[in-house]
């Protein structure tokens, strides 16, 4: 059609009208229908019919007419109040997000006496919406809580259960990243580049620890619709190279779709002194000066100060918030009071324990009554085979785990109240999730007063715990608990977190309340679902649309189902709209079907770091069947009846495997541990630091862990001497410092509080001018992690002191602590040597770190 107009117009309108017109090359679930299409068509048909004139002025108004109906929501906007006015709000009802600005609603002429003013809507959610208080506990076994037959007591998520839903077979996926990142985007955990924990990323895309820009989380989502978001408490779910000064800071919390965060970074972190503790994008140390200050009690503050904030400003604003406190992961700590209530309550041991437990159970009806309990693991001790210390101990850390899950359960107690108070609980949708996984197996055997034994291969002991029995969960322990308590708090079910063929690794309890929504109160629904079921479920809830572009970018399909159908009583024993759910973590698999489970058998113990795992991690691993109706616990195991069923599902793995990222297939951890990845250290060999407080993460930190390595700080020593740490990295429970103590160079390496080497200079350092260094030569063979080696320390060039050490860490330090400069600003390496900050009293002009030839061998770029 020649409409007159000069080519370039023309070609301009023929464009615009390309794009939406009824040869539209838009993607087709950018339309929401045909008869949409057609509307739109059929309106650019008509604006072209009309009398225009041959100037670019009216083309690039037809232009214009175009691009504004291409950029319109696909669905019906709601507006409420008078359009124009301030109290205007518009749900944009969109698949595209964000919303275009509206068109001016108003009239304007060269006078504001003969204009019209008209203000924009304020975006704002469907009327009515639920406000969104999503909460996850960490590490916690499906037996654990009280609300699903456990003997701790968790009358918080018993309240939300009472009042709402209690589901029996909710899953999650084994590990702590994994489960958050499938949480919080609708996908599976591979399909958002969490296919492990952050610590062990590589470079597969579903391996990567990157939620990319195409799977935005439900908190951007609804953040474009209206809410007010803020995370509190563990985020596991930035790429660790990331967290930095530096940024980049699109994947932390507040890139990630939430207005506010307060919480940690990383996977664990002390409750008593967290290190790795931010404000937004900011670090911050509330603990400093407040003994007895926890951050259980403190994340709680800061969430019910937030939900009163925003009920007093902007009470019809709706919130969505993620609540996430570290219990109960390692480190267990709750305040002593909570200790004292739980004193004397597990002697029985885990035996008695675990039969309570499903008891219990049975009596509530979370499971059917065709469960049994399947016999306790040879590969475990019993109870009555424990000597009296023995008992005394894992009796003294069951209490302490139990007192701080209840302590978190309180505290979230406390959250809830607040919403209460602000009248808001009605129309507030809670999802309670107790636990990310199973509960945790790297208290190893006999338990451990510091969790990074573990993560360095060390067993401590029952003999070298005892000493440190009444400080228990305090700020002198980093504990966790022995496995046998693990198991009994999973029970029914078999196996641990890290373990995602079973449900031990698994099953957790949920609960969901929404009064205003869910009449049928105080029920159990036992349809099979899984954590990127929450998500589409809470859109759903609210009538938000799941976004096809979100930020310009095209968004992959949400791959979980919601769980809405579950909250009407006449849909109680719906069959599960779940049919199919894979589950992958190290190599252990697992794969759903409409009530059959199929499943590798672990080749290897979780709590032992020396397992051998087969090498061919596709065929190397026998296989188990289970018929979940007639076996909810896995108990029975049916591979060999029923051989051509089994094949059937190992084939359905390997294609749900292709189709979500799981490939390629990786049981390694060493490997994965040591891989190189991106961020500031990647490939450097020096790093030079001035002034004070660098304050890094481990990720981004120099490691001098199995290497060679050496530090030179050049200082100025004032008159009268100086003192204080010029660089350290880690704490308490493993590290090292370089610091000058009454004036005296010492370098400390801090081995998991079990022993500390140290080089010190004889004399202190006289006024003026210094050059300090510590070198560190390892052996010239020897293991590839851990190897001793010769550390010498030297002053202006002369060596003041020079030993050996028979060994080093092999794989971490505390890496809730940072590497710092010229202060600590976290827990000391050696508290006889000094308390925190200690900072340097001299003037620090420089430090050089210098890192040598490692002893790891050459990994691939993974």
């Amino acid at each position: 059609m020649n409409l007159g107009l000069p080519s370039v117009a023309r070609a301009s309108v023929s464009c615009a009208c390309h794009s939406i017109g009824e040869k539209s090359a838009v993607a087709p679930h950018d339309w929401p229908n045909r008869a949409q299409a057609g509307l739109r068509a059929t309106f650019v048909r008509a604006v072209l019919r009309t009398r225009i004139r041959s100037d670019v002025t009216r083309a690039l108004a037809v232009v214009i007419a175009c691009l504004t109906l291409a950029a319109t929501p696909v669905g019906a906007q709601q507006l409420r109040g008078t359009p124009g006015s301030p109290t205007a709000i518009e749900f944009p009802n969109s698949r595209v997000l964000p919303q275009p600005p509206a068109p001016f609603a108003g009239t304007i002429n060269p006078s504001a006496r003969d204009s019209t003013p008209a203000w924009p809507p304020t975006l704002g959610a469907p009327e009515n919406a639920p406000n969104v208080l999503l909460i996850i506990t960490d590490d916690v076994g499906f037996g654990s809580p009280s609300t699903f037959g456990g003997v701790i007591p968790t009358p918080t998520l018993d309240q939300v259960a009472q009042t709402g839903l209690r589901y029996t077979q909710f899953h999650t996926t084994a590990l702590c990243s994994p489960t958050r990142a499938s949480l919080l985007t609708g996908r599976n955990p591979h399909s958002v580049g969490f296919g492990a924990v952050a610590e062990l990323s590589t470079g597969f895309p579903g391996y990567n620890a990157i939620i990319g820009a195409d799977t935005a989380t439900i908190a951007e989502t609804l953040r474009q619709n209206g809410f007010s978001t803020a995370w509190f408490g563990k985020n596991h779910n930035t790429p660790p190279w990331e967290i930095s000064p530096a940024g980049p800071f699109d994947r932390w919390p507040t890139g990630l779709g939430f207005d506010v965060f307060y919480g940690f970074m990383g996977g664990e972190t002390n409750q008593w002194e967290p290190g790795n503790l931010f404000r937004n994008t900011t670090r911050i140390l509330p603990h400093e000066g407040r003994p007895g200050w926890n951050l259980t009690t403190a994340m709680a503050d800061e969430a019910i100060a937030r939900i009163r904030e925003l009920h007093e400003v902007a009470p019809g604003r709706p919130w969505f918030i993620h609540y996430a406190p570290g219990g109960a992961h390692a480190p267990h700590h709750p305040t002593p009071e909570w200790i004292a209530r739980f004193r004397g309550q597990f002697d029985e041991g885990w035996e008695v324990v675990r039969e309570r437990i499903f008891a219990n159970q049975q009596r509530l009806g979370v499971l059917p009554p065709n469960a049994v309990l399947p016999p306790w693991p040879h590969t475990l001790p019993r109870w009555s085979s424990l000597t009296a210390d023995q008992r005394r101990l894992y009796a003294r850390q069951a209490e302490v785990f139990a007192a701080y899950l209840a302590y978190t359960d309180h505290e979230i107690g406390r959250v809830i109240q607040a919403v209460r108070d602000a009248g808001q609980i009605d129309n507030t949708l809670i999802i309670y999730i107790s636990g990310d996984n199973g509960g945790s197996a790297e208290g190893q055997v006999h338990g451990t007063p510091n969790e990074y034994a573990f993560f360095n291969g060390v067993e401590i002991p029952v003999e070298r715990q005892m000493p440190v029995i009444d400080e228990w969960g305090g700020p002198s322990t980093y504990p966790n608990l022995a496995v046998g308590w693990t198991w009994a708090f999973g029970t029914p079910y078999q196996w641990t977190k890290q373990v995602a063929s079973h449900f031990g690794g698994t099953r957790n309890g949920m609960a969901i309340s929404w009064p205003r929504r869910i009449a049928d109160r105080g029920t159990i629904r036992h349809q099979f679902h899984h954590v990127n079921d929450i998500a589409p479920t809470i859109l759903e809830a609210i009538g938000i649309p799941e976004p096809r572009s979100v930020n310009g970018v095209a968004q992959r399909p949400i791959e979980g189902i919601s769980m809405l159908y579950t909250f009407d009583a006449a849909n109680a024993a719906a069959p599960s709209r779940r049919r199919v759910q894979h589950f992958e973590m190290l190599g252990h698999r697992g794969i759903y079907r409409d009530g059959w489970y199929a499943n590798t058998t672990p080749p290897t113990l979780p709590w032992q770091s020396s397992g051998q795992v087969p090498e061919d991690v596709v065929n190397g691993y026998a296989w188990e069947l289970y018929n979940l109706a007639e076996d909810p616990t896995q108990s029975r195991n049916l591979a060999a009846r029923y051989p051509e069923r089994l094949r059937d599902l190992q084939q359905l793995f390997l294609v749900e495997a292709a189709r979500f990222r799981v490939l390629p297939l990786d049981n390694s951890s060493l490997p994965r541990l040591i891989a190189q990845r991106p961020g500031p250290s990647a490939g450097r060999q020096e790093f030079i630091y001035r002034g004070t407080g660098t304050s890094l993460q481990a990720s981004v930190a120099p490691s001098l862990l199995n290497r060679a390595y050496r530090l030179v700080a050049e200082i100025e020593v004032p008159a009268g001497g100086a003192s204080g740490v010029i660089a350290t990295h880690g704490g308490r429970f493993a590290g090292w410092g370089f610091y000058l103590l009454g004036g005296r160079p010492v370098f400390t390496w801090n081995l998991l509080d079990l022993e500390r080497v140290k080089w010190e200079a004889p004399d202190a350092l006289p006024p003026g001018r210094h050059s300090i260094a510590f070198e560190f030569q390892p052996d010239a063979s020897g293991a590839p992690v851990g190897r001793g080696g010769i550390g010498i320390l030297s002053v202006n060039g002369q060596v003041v002191s020079q030993q050996t050490m028979a060994r080093t860490l092999p794989f971490a330090v505390q890496s809730d602590e940072t590497f710092d400069i010229g202060l600590d600003t976290g827990s000391s390496v050696d508290d006889r040597d000094y308390r925190t900050p200690f900072p340097f009293t001299g003037r620090l002009e420089r430090i050089v770190v210098t890192l040598g030839e490692s002893t790891l061998p050459r990994s691939p770029a993974r």
